[in-house]
């Protein structure tokens, strides 16, 4: 180029052509069909054609019997657009001998001047005619099958759980660590957050694990505890707390139906849900997840596990189910005050409890969920101490063989598989560790898999676990017959989720996500959980014409309402999902009142007849919502105030001054545990305990104004002070403001 000359886009554009997939599955007999995509520097068209060679290498194909050798060149005419595709077709051959997969990679070659050859692909000719492949024998004999085929590697491999942002960048890693599964931890989603770029997300990590000779496909794992709230538009259930108030054992049931189908829908087949852990303490972050104080209560509600799974595994393969969790087992709930970990006040803490008592209160859901057919288990962060010893030790749940063998497997006879928490192994003591040592350590991965887990989620950890239980498992501290057990379990369940025979999820059914009818049941659940507290003079239900002073930061905050575990980990304050607030049902319910919203109450009351004062929590999750715990460093300003049981002051505020100023006062409480209002409580008419609605808040005004009545009871015990925490039902000394199972009931519509 002379000087002074301006460069033209030929001159400066550059172009890359690279493969939409990194691998590409064809069986024999079959045209194997690899897509390019164009992309260009400028994202303009090109400004001159491109040309790049490719031709196919050498892998475990071989070249004549089992495919035919391909080379050429694609070309991009000038004024190509950015995304054009071009298609390369490999012929692959039938030999009708049963085999496991093989590999074709293509090989994309220099093409014109400015042109840049992208990533690779590699075409992978499916297994065939071999036993474990076949979907006429049972399950057992395809376990039996493909468990004699395994390599050492391929069955840690498939005990081992990595989280997808460890392998989203090289997918590859997906194969090389022969990984049984991926998850997404709270907030870790595809972008754009949609249902089909998670369905895509999901077949990009199974066509890597389908890229091993013995293609056996991953299950990919996430929480949906209150709905598929990892993703954006779906339908967001109330949490566990308020189906516990429900009392409705089917209503459960429909919900975690619901749930599965949305789950499904998005490619995913397997849910960390439902909690089944018993909560006798409120000062725990958890005790939202919980249906209850009671077992009998919680027992009863492990009707999700049906929800998720159908009738006793039978149904795992409809495209409406997905593998349930029955969590977290156990003692969880029961946790001591000042016993946690990890920086926690009682999250993750100690349970001191006898064998008779531990059986009495806190088993039983599991027992009932076994019984269901739950698939997997995932224990407790936490420790259990038995008191028969008087000793004090407390041995971590992960590493419990005594619970996890003895009695989960043993006497329970669960057939299903035991999956860590997040890095949950690496709280188990290791004496032989130092503070610079690397987690996990190998006394902790051989300490867990002897205690009977199966399955181990390490985020970020996954190929430094694989490779110290493969040492461990030469050493001979870890026997092949309970690596053989482990995998035998996992792969039981992939069998019955119908993954070997359907690996690939599709975008058929992602118009149940927040459809209309799963929104109408949320509606509804939020509606039954309602427990009407107190109702002086029959107050409610309201009249819809009335003249309305709506105040309070969760009256129209649905991130507050929805609580943690929504989109992020900890949840988010404000507008954050689709569906409805509190205020927008009051407007929806009563569209003949006048109604006057201030948030902060700053706005004149003057002489409204009701006054709705909607107060409560801010989202939080697990130990961050212990009180007294630490902050969420990266929450709004509001999620970093000091967790209490206590009403915040301007929650209080608002009571005082809308309360001292209207005729009558309603007030709802959107928290995820009991909140003291023992002192507000002689100015308050009527008190709802609305807990966390999720995302259809109409639901809350429909028993305000009697579309629904009031029907809900206290999952849990309402203390009159904080001194009085804990208090259960069966205490000794039990005064609480309200008691376990108190709830009024009113009747529907009073102008309609």
């Amino acid at each position: 180029m002379l000087p002074g000359q301006v460069a033209s886009a030929a001159d400066t554009q550059t172009a890359t052509v690279t493969a939409t997939q990194a691998f590409v599955q064809a069986d024999e007999g079959e045209l194997a069909t690899v897509t390019l995509v164009l992309g260009t520097s400028d994202n303009k068209p090109l400004a001159r054609p491109a040309a790049l060679t490719y031709r196919t290498g050498t892998g475990t194909a071989t070249a004549g019997s089992d495919y035919t050798t391909t080379a050429g060149t694609v070309t991009f005419a000038a004024d190509s657009t950015p995304g054009a595709h071009r298609t390369i077709r490999i012929p692959v051959r039938r030999d009708r001998g049963a085999e496991t997969a093989e590999t074709i990679p293509v090989a994309l070659g220099a093409g014109t001047t400015g042109v840049t050859a992208g990533a690779a692909p590699t075409v992978i000719i499916n297994a065939n005619g071999l036993p474990y492949l076949d979907r006429r024998l049972s399950t057992e004999r395809r376990v039996a099958d493909l468990l004699n085929r395994m390599s050492p590697e391929d069955k840690i491999g498939q005990m081992t759980q990595a989280e997808r942002a460890a392998v989203t960048d090289d997918t590859a890693k997906v194969a090389a660590w022969r990984l049984g599964s991926v998850l997404s931890g709270g907030g870790s989603v595809p972008s754009p957050n949609t249902p089909a770029a998670w369905v895509n997300m999901v077949n990009t990590f199974q066509r890597a694990a389908l890229s091993t000779p013995l293609q056996i496909p991953i299950i990919y794992g996430v929480d949906a505890v209150h709905g598929h709230g990892n993703v954006y538009g779906a339908t967001v259930f109330p949490q566990n707390i308020g189906l516990g108030a429900s009392r409705d054992p089917k209503l459960v049931e429909q919900v975690y139906h619901a749930t599965a189908a949305e789950v499904r829908a998005t490619g995913v087949p397997w849910d960390f849900a439902p909690c089944v852990c018993v909560t006798r303490d409120e000062r725990w972050g958890r005790s939202y997840e919980s249906f209850g104080e009671d077992p009998k209560l919680v027992t009863r509600m492990t009707t999700a596990v049906t929800g998720l799974q159908g009738r006793r595994g039978a149904q795992l393969a409809d495209p409406d189910r997905v593998l349930a969790t029955i969590k977290h087992y156990a003692g969880d709930g029961n946790t001591s005050y000042g016993t946690g970990d990890s920086g926690y006040p009682i999250d993750q803490g100690v349970t001191t409890i006898s064998r008779t008592d531990f059986a009495r209160s806190i088993l039983p859901p599991y027992v009932a969920g076994v019984h269901a057919g739950a698939g997997s288990v995932m224990p407790s962060f936490s420790s259990i101490d038995w008191t028969e010893d008087g000793v004090g030790n407390p041995i971590k749940m992960h590493a419990n063989k005594e619970l996890v063998t003895g009695t989960l497997k043993g006497k329970l006879g669960f057939g299903g598989f035991v999956i860590t928490d997040w890095e949950g192994i690496h709280q188990i003591p290791d004496p032989a560790a130092t503070g610079d040592t690397p987690l996990p350590t190998a006394g902790q991965v051989r300490t867990a898999v002897n205690a009977g887990i199966d399955m181990f989620m390490e985020p970020n950890t996954a190929e430094r676990f694989e490779t110290l239980l493969k040492a461990e498992v030469t050493a001979g501290r870890v026997s092949l017959t309970r690596i053989n057990d482990a995998v035998s379990r996992i792969l039981t369940s992939k069998f019955q989720l119908g993954l070997f025979d359907k690996p690939f999820a599709t975008t058929d059914h992602i118009d149940r996500v927040g459809s209309t009818a799963h929104r109408a049941l949320a509606r509804e659940a939020v509606a039954k959980s309602q427990v009407l507290l107190k109702n002086t003079g029959n107050l409610l239900p309201l009249r819809s014409n009335a003249k309305i002073y709506v105040t309070g930061r969760n009256a129209d905050n649905i991130g507050n309402q929805a609580g943690g575990w929504t989109l992020d980990w900890q949840g988010r304050s404000g507008d954050t999902i689709p569906g409805t607030t509190i205020l927008d049902g009051i407007r929806q319910d009563a569209p003949h009142a006048q109604i006057t919203y201030s948030a902060d109450a700053s706005a004149p009351i003057g002489k409204n007849d009701i006054g709705i004062v909607v107060v409560g929590e801010t989202p939080y999750a697990e130990g961050y919502g212990d009180v007294g715990g630490p902050a969420w460093p990266w929450g709004t300003d509001a999620q970093k105030e000091s967790k209490s049981l206590t009403l915040q002051p301007a929650d209080k505020a608002a009571i005082d001054k809308v309360c001292d100023a209207v005729t009558k006062c309603v007030v709802l409480v959107v928290s995820g545990r009991p909140q003291i209002i023992t002192d507000q409580l002689g100015k308050i008419d009527a008190l709802v305990a609305s807990w966390l609605p999720g995302s259809e808040g109409a639901g809350v005004a429909d028993t305000l104004f009697g579309r629904r009545p009031f029907t809900g009871k206290l999952p849990v015990t309402w203390p009159a002070t904080t001194q009085q925490v804990p208090i259960d039902i069966g205490d000794r000394h039990y005064q609480p403001l309200y008691p376990y199972d108190w709830g009024l009931r009113t009747g529907t519509n009073r102008d309609h």
